[in-house]
């Protein structure tokens, strides 16, 4: 009987690996490897073919002395990520807000607000240039109509980043839609008691939804400064990092270094301070969380 069950668990065991062995693979190769991989080019001077010898910790030194854009495009991305983060979580919470009504036809905004999310984003980037043309772009002209001299955007370092910003700002869809599924999880009992204690809309959002709406934000906000110290699209194919560097970001200092310099072993070098320094990021997040993240149990 015994030898029986042992038969039986070494072929569920064998089953298991089996069934999960393509994605086992597929997470060794194509993500374990290279990650490995890259952490042992920090210390050499490989280009794109890999070949290389060691340099010891030089890739390092070179980022803090000897990098002289290195602190300019960490400057512009905590810019970046400092302004959007905060406005999209504000922006996504009002318009979920609004998004969370129960009215005829309320799923076509919801749908119209979540497919700039998923559109391509050289697509919409190239769009948004037309838009921010201060000749003949579509903002200029509705501030003219106004009596308001647009400025020149992308060409003025101190419109450039903003205007990146702004261009980001119309793509979270996403964040959106989590903010949504956070108001509709919280209890509808609450608002009704709230409501018969004679509770104004004021004091139901700030009193009830907002606490309830913690943890929805505390994950958006996570994932926002992920993706906001990872912005490259935008600056790379509007502006290559211009007008004089005001949007040139970390990620594309890292592109610029492996693929237009060929140094990929100083490229796995900027790319491993970055993730340091969003883990950093995430673990205080995560530490203050304690402090203003509310969970019902």
């Amino acid at each position: 009987m015994k030898t029986r069950k042992n038969k039986l668990e070494r072929i569920e065991a064998t089953k298991f690996y089996l069934y999960i062995s393509p994605w086992l693979l597929g997470f060794l190769i194509f993500t374990l490897y290279p990650i490995v991989y890259s952490f042992l080019l920090i210390f050499t001077n490989a280009d794109l073919t890999g070949n290389g010898k060691f340099i010891g910790i030089n890739n390092i030194i070179k980022v803090f002395s000897k990098d002289p854009l290195f602190l300019k495009a960490l400057e512009n991305t905590l810019y970046y990520s400092f302004v959007f983060v905060p406005l999209s979580l504000i922006f996504a919470f009002l318009i979920a807000l609004l998004l969370n009504q129960k009215l005829k036809g309320i799923s076509i905004f919801r749908t119209s607000f979540y497919i700039p999310y998923i559109t391509s984003g050289v697509a919409v980037t190239m769009l948004w240039g037309w838009l921010f043309n201060p000749d003949v772009g579509l903002i200029n002209y509705i501030l003219s109509v106004f009596g308001v001299k647009g400025p020149n955007w992308l060409n003025d370092e101190r419109w450039a980043m903003p205007a990146i910003i702004i261009m980001s700002l119309w793509s979270i869809g996403n964040t959106i839609i989590i903010t949504l599924a956070g108001l509709q999880d919280i209890p509808t009992q609450l608002y009704e008691s709230a409501e018969l204690d004679g509770a104004n809309r004021f004091t139901i959002t700030t009193r009830i939804t907002i606490p309830l709406i913690t943890p929805t934000l505390f994950f958006n906000l996570i994932i926002g400064i992920i993706g906001a110290f990872q912005i490259f699209t935008q600056p790379y194919v509007l502006t290559q990092g211009g007008p004089n560097y005001a949007t040139y970001t970390y990620v594309l200092h890292l592109y610029n270094y492996a693929f237009k310099y060929n140094e990929i072993g100083y490229a796995s070098t900027l790319a491993w301070i970055l993730f340091i320094i969003i883990m950093i990021l995430t673990l205080i997040v995560n530490y203050t969380s304690k402090y203003w993240v509310y969970y019902e149990n």
